[in-house]
């Protein structure tokens, strides 16, 4: 599988959850950041940084940003953190914690794989993310979901 193919299709969701959670990557703490369109269910993006705030907040959503039509998108979040963050870049936002069931789901799902898979944490913050990247890929292109009637959430977008 290319780099290329490890991205989502180009998307312009209405309403995005954003959360992070802690990881351990080669044994030290990091933090994975991710943001999912809870209509689609499509996975937007994804990043590791080394810890968790305003600053890391906001560039994981300058990436996020770059990559999709986020203009007119509400953020679901939980923290206000990612209220200062999404601020600083005009976007909208709203404290939500009953409608960011997708995000915590989509955590649960990549904690039960890295508790599957744990040798493949061992390495490298740079092995974390092309694991990532690849689990991303899987999640949107490859596994079906229940909630789309089994189609894929990158069908979705294409459709």
């Amino acid at each position: 599988m290319s780099e290329a193919q490890s991205d989502p299709p180009t998307a312009s969701p209405s309403r995005v959850a954003v959360d992070e959670k802690q990881i351990e990557v080669g044994g030290e703490k990091k933090w994975l950041y991710a943001a999912i369109d809870i209509e689609l269910r499509l996975l937007l993006e994804i990043d590791v940084f080394s810890r968790r705030g305003t600053d890391p907040a906001a560039a994981f959503l300058h990436r996020l940003t770059e990559k999709h039509d986020v203009a007119d998108t509400e953020f679901l979040v939980d923290a206000a953190g990612y209220l200062t963050a999404l601020a600083r870049r005009e976007l909208s936002s709203q404290l939500d914690y009953r409608e960011r069931n997708h995000i915590e789901k989509w955590f649960h799902t990549v904690t039960m794989r890295i508790d599957r898979f744990h040798s493949f944490w061992q390495g490298s913050r740079a092995s974390a993310e092309r694991w990532l990247r690849r689990f991303r890929y899987h999640y949107n292109h490859e596994q079906p979901n229940q909630a789309l009637n089994g189609r894929t959430p990158a069908k979705e977008v294409q459709n």
